[in-house]
């Protein structure tokens, strides 16, 4: 599928973004290893999230769609989930086989886990490695480097991992695999990532302590089922961000996104662009933070990120260079090199789209430099099928003159399939 987008003059409104697909996909596996009923209020409903809702019934799972909205899962406990027929398929989700890789070491049957051509070129010892060290034998293609994996049930042990690079989907894994283990786990992160595992761990009265960059979970007690809300996604919301950022005139108020203080990379970088945003009716509720954002246009200045904050907001990275075209000096993002073994290599990917359309911008090994503003043109640009290269590109082109064609934007709907009618609303 083909979306063509021309360059505006004018953004101004009001929208929501859809539920984050993060917390999403942790809804699912852990209501389904709990103990009673949990409801999950606006789940994602997009591809990779329903990957994960499919995987888990094929496990075994109770999960009911009560409504767009709404997914009742009546909890099986820690021991309830049974040996899938077939091979368990994640589709294009990174962090379903990640995350299930780690659920199913611990089971007391063996499975078999793959997904599509981006997923079996994705890196997978990095989980395979620290849970083999927990007793997990698990078994992967090219000397257990790429799935498909084979996972057979064992007992866990205990062990305690530093991550050698900040991974919310590998802490993940060895958190949920540490339910499992006698003893459980401990993970140390020495960079700051995603921490949605452990807080909804909390929430189901988890045995989880947490101490700056520590964090342990005890093994083999039952998780409770909850009531869950899941804020809009601000992974989601950072385009419209961008969108409304770099212009004077243009005004955006987006409802009840997460505010996560470990997804909030975005709005700090922005902020420190000079984009005049602001946090509005900040809300707990489900262990999450939640509030309005507003943003107006401003004239942005180019700034440098390294390794403090990529752990904040590696999702963000193209959208950032893009931000960077607009804003005035240099922009340069360094230690991102996890870009590289994404849904596809988004560093050279961005650099060679943007290049397209005129930008001035540079390939680093860990990153790219960017020198703005500059004036953007139309151009055909490829969206490696990959979700998030297809909206940043789409970003691109509102700031561009003339006709934008992003090419195999259906990838779209692997994370936000209602992305392009929420833009128009904005646009017209």
């Amino acid at each position: 599928m083909e979306i063509a987008v021309e360059g505006i003059n004018w953004l101004e409104g009001q929208i929501s973004v859809p539920g984050d697909k993060s917390i999403s996909h942790r809804a699912i596996i852990l209501g389904a290893i709990s103990q009673g009923e949990t409801k999950v209020h606006n789940f994602l409903m997009a591809q990779d999230c329903q990957s994960t809702l499919e995987c888990m019934l094929a496990l075994g799972a109770k999960i009911e769609i009560a409504n767009q909205s709404l997914i009742k899962i009546k909890g099986v406990g820690l021991n309830g989930l049974k040996k899938p027929h077939s091979t368990l398929d994640v589709g294009n989700s990174g962090t379903t086989i990640r995350l299930l890789t780690g659920l199913l070491s611990g089971q007391n049957f063996n499975t078999k886990i793959t997904g599509d051509d981006s997923i079996r070129k994705r890196p997978m010892k990095r989980i395979i490695q620290p849970l083999s060290l927990m007793g997990a034998k698990i078994s992967g293609e090219n000397n257990n480097r790429f799935a498909p994996l084979s996972i057979e049930g064992r007992n866990l042990n205990f062990i305690e991992y530093t991550l050698p690079v900040a991974s919310a989907q590998v802490k993940s894994a060895l958190l949920i695999a540490g339910l499992y283990a006698t003893g459980g786990v401990k993970v140390i992160e020495p960079q700051i990532c995603r921490d949605h595992t452990e807080r909804m761990l909390d929430l189901m009265q988890a045995d989880i302590q947490i101490l700056s960059s520590k964090i342990q979970v005890s093994g083999r007690k039952q998780l409770k089922g909850v009531e869950l809300f899941i804020p809009g996604d601000i992974s989601s919301a950072a385009y419209f961000l961008a969108a409304a950022s770099a212009r004077k005139g243009f005004n955006l108020l987006i409802k009840d996104v997460g505010v996560n203080p470990t997804r909030i990379g975005i709005i700090e970088v922005l902020k420190k662009m000079g984009a005049n945003i602001n946090i509005l009716d900040y809300l707990m509720m489900s262990n999450e933070p939640r509030a309005d954002i507003r943003i107006e246009g401003a004239d942005l200045v180019g700034i440098k990120i390294n390794r403090d904050m990529i752990g904040m907001l590696i999702d963000e990275l193209p959208l950032i260079a893009v931000l960077a075209t607009q804003a005035r000096g240099k922009t340069i993002i360094s230690d991102a090199q996890e870009l590289r073994i994404k849904e596809t290599d988004r560093i050279k990917a961005i650099v060679e789209e943007l290049k397209k359309m005129g930008a001035l911008i540079k390939e680093k090994e860990d990153g790219f430099e960017v020198v703005g503003p500059s004036k953007l043109r139309g151009a055909i640009c490829h969206s490696y099928h990959d979700h998030r290269m297809a909206m940043s590109l789409a970003i691109a082109a509102l700031y561009a003159s003339g006709k934008t064609i992003i090419k195999d934007a259906e990838c779209i709907n692997i994370s936000y399939p209602e992305f392009f009618n929420t833009l128009t609303k904005l646009i017209k």
